[in-house]
């Protein structure tokens, strides 16, 4: 019944995220036909920073604040007193990296050799505040194991960002930067549309308020969400600097830089990432499912269900790469055929390469997803750090080489390889302190207290009397946790 459960979960947000970054993949199929190998170099090369400031403001709100609440629910508590302190903790950050993306863009564009590219920053930068408040709200819903709402919100944020997008493209499709400054404002209506339908569902959802509960800090909040963010952050803070060392370590053997890291960044990610598209489900409903069983106090089921995650996660994403390699010609000609032969042959090459990552992306993220459910993101995060620093000393190795664009597809296998196996070692294996936080756990339950003794160790913050904590469970206002 507990898979069943889980699977359900992961079902509803599994289809609703396979159909949104499904749109999203295939609509990058007309946008690089309209924008060509220069605009979709534009358009790509601005997502960098974008994802860096969301990372600092947004990323990894979704585990880390359903760890929260999943942990708040497994006690009995109310979630939705943690709202409004992470709303108003997130807006803050979130309108601060809006700011910087804003104040950055003109210096960002020079940095990375044209000066097209700040009339993108300035399109995507509001984004950066909505995301960040929509990721309270998806974490909050993730966190009670309701994942309809984030799957319908991720539907109808992709259904605008299509049609708008597309729309918007057409009408100066033979000025490509103009073009793809209009394919990332669509990104931006995008985001609007998604969180008015996360505030609407929130709205409307029956609630009830415990007694005596104490207002959350969104200190604690941040404290929380800190390892899940650091862990987050590495990618994109390695995929800005690849838009900057990638296209000079090739600009100095070619004058087509921009539209192979295009290539590269552009036609090979969008069916590189198909895989964890497909998994993303097992990412959140694991996030959930690990931290309900470690707040509990029954680490070997969480356990259980972290290696559970990840073989459906493995049985999903192997077949696609296997396939994303045997089909590479075909898949390019058909999709981009547009494209010259030379550029056909080098995303064709760049397709085969990437294939390893096709699998290892979508497990590194089912493994990180289980690491924070454990309250291990920090380790998640080193773990990533040191897969990082392989992935860019392999791309000073290897770009300069006949490889070329093709080295910076194996330096980015290697990295992948390195944090799936460090998360593997670590998910699978136990810290000695956990070894006995169970019967530590058990043995308290049972220690018998003097009257008005407060509960110690209550990490949700409850507090109150034992009195107290028995007559609310009597009363039906706490109940299904462990603790008392």
């Amino acid at each position: 019944m507990k898979h069943k459960a889980f699977l359900k979960s992961v079902a509803v947000i599994s289809i609703g995220g396979f159909l949104a970054k499904g749109m999203g993949a295939l609509y990058r199929f007309p946008l690089n036909a309209m924008l060509g190998g220069y605009g979709m170099g534009l358009y790509s090369m601005a997502y960098p920073l974008f994802c860096v400031l969301l990372t600092f403001s947004s990323a990894g709100i979704p585990s880390a604040f359903s760890r929260i609440v999943a942990r708040e629910t497994a006690r009995g508590g109310d979630a939705r007193r943690h709202v409004s302190a992470a709303l108003k903790l997130f807006a803050l950050l979130g309108a601060l990296g809006t700011a910087l993306m804003f104040l950055l863009a003109p210096a960002m564009g020079r940095l990375q050799g044209d000066e097209s590219l700040a009339s993108c920053y300035f399109a995507l930068a509001p984004s950066v505040l909505l995301v960040a408040l929509i990721a309270v709200f998806r974490g909050y819903f993730q966190g009670k194991n309701n994942m309809l709402p984030t799957a319908s919100s991720e539907v109808a944020e992709q259904l605008v960002k299509v049609s708008v997008g597309l729309i918007l493209v057409m009408q100066c499709r033979d000025d490509p930067a103009r073009a793809a400054f209009f394919a990332l404002s669509a990104v931006t209506v995008s985001e609007v549309a998604a969180l008015l339908c996360l505030i609407l569902r929130y709205r409307g959802e029956p609630h009830r308020r415990l007694l005596a509960a104490r207002p959350v800090e969104g200190g604690s909040i941040l404290f929380a969400a800190l390892p899940v963010m650091a862990a987050s952050a590495l990618l994109p803070l390695s995929q800005m600097l690849d838009s900057v060392v990638v296209v000079r370590l090739l600009a100095r053997k070619t004058a087509r830089a921009v539209a192979q890291y295009g290539l590269l960044s552009g036609g090979t990610a969008g069916l590189v990432n198909l895989p964890a598209t497909a998994t993303y489900g097992l990412v959140a409903a694991t996030v959930t499912a690990v931290s309900y069983c470690f707040a509990r106090g029954d680490e070997g089921e969480g356990r259980r269900r972290a290696v559970y995650a990840l073989a459906l996660t493995l049985l999903i994403s192997v077949p696609c790469a296997v396939g994303l390699f045997a089909f590479a010609g075909p898949i390019a000609r058909f999709l981009y055929p547009s494209l010259d032969r030379a550029d056909t042959a080098t995303l064709v090459r760049l397709l085969r390469l990437s294939s390893v990552s096709a699998a290892m992306l979508a497990g590194v993220d089912t493994l990180s997803a289980c690491l924070t459910g454990m309250g291990r993101a920090g380790r998640a995060a080193f773990n990533m750090l040191l897969a990082v620093a392989v992935k860019h000393a392999l791309q000073f190795a290897l770009i300069p080489t006949p490889l070329g664009v093709a080295g910076a597809a194996v330096a980015a296998n290697a990295c992948y390889l390195v944090a799936f196996s460090l998360d593997l070692i670590y998910t699978v294996t136990r810290r000695k302190k956990e070894k006995t936080h169970g019967n530590h756990h058990r043995t308290r339950n049972r220690t018998r207290r003097s009257p008005g003794a407060r509960i110690a160790g209550d990490e949700g913050g409850e507090g109150g009397t034992f009195e107290h904590r028995i007559s609310a469970r009597r009363r039906g206002l706490e109940g299904g946790g462990d603790r008392l």
